[in-house]
């Protein structure tokens, strides 16, 4: 099942990959990514415990293809598998067992990787890297899911469409965004639909929130209740 996108802006430092398939929850099982280290995305008949092992061996220096070949070498099962996986120098690797489903099989490029499987045929791959090649006039996020349309549109999971989701990660041990659709008749749509949301209610107050470089965060109490008021709500602090 599933096909994925992942990708790296080094100037920023981030990681981010977006998935959709026909399966329940798929932001369940596939993403994996770790800020300064790499994004996966295991796949297929999936084993979770591959991603995790990946960005270990990414984090102690190896290469994506040494870290997936070191990932895979105790899994019985490594011919169902598909995973692909970026690290920080842009560097990029995948690996689709003899076993997986057709259509199946992997494109990258400097900063970015696409593979999929159980496609209606290779152009979806082949329209998800147009897509994101092409739309450079979009942030991030909004790019790697008009890919996954692109994608979509050329026939998407020959089984039909269920889920989605998308991972973005920059500077902190967890992620900028964590979105997921885990049922629905038009995962990207609804997933587009949460970014924007996402957009409006939740990046506004990510700079006041705890992070590296300011591990409490805002604790203005009279700011906070400032803009509680700009969003008509009454809410105020016990003092």
């Amino acid at each position: 099942m599933t096909w994925s996108l992942l990708a790296h802006e080094p100037e920023t430092g981030t990681f981010a990959v977006a998935v959709t398939t026909c399966a329940l929850a798929v932001g369940a099982s596939c993403p994996f990514l770790r800020s300064g280290v790499g994004v996966v995305s295991t796949q297929s008949i999936t084993n979770r415990y591959l991603g995790p092992a990946v960005l270990d061996g990414m984090a102690r220096g190896l290469s994506p293809a040494a870290a997936i070949e070191g990932a895979l070498a105790g899994d019985d099962g490594k011919h169902l598998r598909q995973i692909h996986a970026l690290d920080s120098h842009g560097r990029s690797a995948a690996w689709t067992g003899d076993n997986c489903v057709e259509w199946c099989g992997s494109r990258s490029g400097t900063g970015w990787s696409v593979a999929g499987n159980m496609l209606s045929g290779d152009e979806v791959i082949g329209d998800t890297v147009a897509s994101y090649i092409a739309r450079q006039d979009l942030a991030l996020p909004e790019r790697m899911l008009s890919a996954l349309q692109a994608g979509e549109g050329a026939g998407g999971d020959k089984r039909g469409r269920q889920s989605a989701a998308l991972k973005l990660t920059t500077t902190e041990d967890f992620p900028d965004i964590d979105l997921r659709v885990d049922d629905h008749a038009s995962p990207l749509d609804e997933l587009e639909r949460l970014l924007r949301l996402w957009r409006t209610s939740r990046a506004p107050g990510l700079r006041l929130a705890p992070r590296r470089a300011s591990p409490s965060g805002s604790t203005d109490l009279d700011n906070m209740e400032a803009l509680w008021r700009k969003q008509g709500l009454d809410l105020r602090f016990r003092r």
